[in-house]
């Protein structure tokens, strides 16, 4: 797999070929597999991601703390309802990605795409994005090669850990890569898939990791859904022709750069932020005991 943005582009651009072909084409050659291996390998990441999307939206899952739970549920019947403002869509997508969060908390099985507490973001955008273009379950798989070939980029020059880099490493690669696949899958380019995934970190620089308890709960099943929208808005805005000004390989750097600058208490540790609200601390004292 090449090292950079800009590498991967200027590879696509001369084989003409998208960013899921060349990625797929690379996992093959590393792992040994045929083509058809490795797309059935995603596959079956897909299931699992359609599962885990759709199960807390039917059912009232909650967490193993009961900190969370439920709120799959009531946005999916809200989704139904004809009354939302920002239509049955984008309802649904935030719908599937606090499904995924909370099925995670319970102890469920979902995909770590590309860690457990960011899981909803790139299923919710992937299978929603697919399921108003008419994609197949073929084309959901593609997307998810054309993620995987933008987050291998991030996790080779930043990370993708809440420890190392607040949350901005976790739901803004999520979200990066979610972008990214979604705008390859409308049809766009490579340049414009990364455009896509430079606009969304540009959008999430600083946000800080501050699990209350030191659970992957609170706040982050709501960030989840937030990281979604993100995904699907910034794709269509790509789409209708806006690019980012800051290269997206810069804006790796950058949010890299910022990760390694916060202190350790904005880091997973569950040292700051609304970890140490007075509401988040009783909330931690009510799962741990004093």
């Amino acid at each position: 797999m090449v090292n950079f943005g800009y590498e991967l582009v200027k590879v696509c651009e001369e084989k003409n070929m998208s960013i899921w072909e060349y990625t797929l084409e690379d996992e093959a050659k590393e792992s040994g597999l045929s083509k058809e291996a490795v797309f059935e390998k995603m596959r079956q990441n897909l299931k699992v991601m359609q599962e885990a999307a759709e199960y807390g939206m039917k059912n009232e899952v909650i967490s193993v703390s009961g900190l969370i739970g439920g709120d799959g549920y009531k946005l999916s019947r809200y989704a139904e309802s004809g009354n939302t403002l920002t239509g049955k869509m984008m309802m649904k997508a935030m719908a599937r990605a606090l499904s995924c969060s909370e099925v995670n908390a319970s102890m469920g099985r979902i995909v770590a795409a590309p860690t457990a507490g960011s899981c909803g973001i790139m299923p919710a955008t992937i299978i929603t994005a697919g399921e108003e273009l008419g994609k197949s379950d073929d084309d959901l798989v593609k997307a998810l090669f054309t993620a995987s070939g933008v987050g291998i980029i991030i996790a080779k020059n930043a990370t993708m850990a809440g420890a190392e880099g607040g949350c901005q490493a976790e739901c803004g690669s999520a979200a990066a890569m979610a972008a990214a696949a979604v705008v390859e899958m409308m049809g766009g380019t490579p340049d414009q898939a990364l455009n896509a995934a430079a606009i969304v970190f540009k959008n999430i620089l600083g946000l800080v990791c501050d699990p209350v308890a030191g659970l992957v709960e609170i706040p982050c099943a709501k960030r989840n859904a937030s990281g979604t929208v993100s995904a699907l808005t910034t794709a269509d805005m790509v789409m209708g022709g806006v690019m980012s000004k800051i290269p997206f390989d810069e804006t790796v750097e950058a949010m890299y750069k910022i990760g390694k600058g916060m202190p350790c208490a904005l880091r997973e540790t569950a040292q700051g932020g609304v970890a140490i609200t007075e509401t988040g601390l009783k909330m931690q004292e009510k799962v741990f005991g004093k």
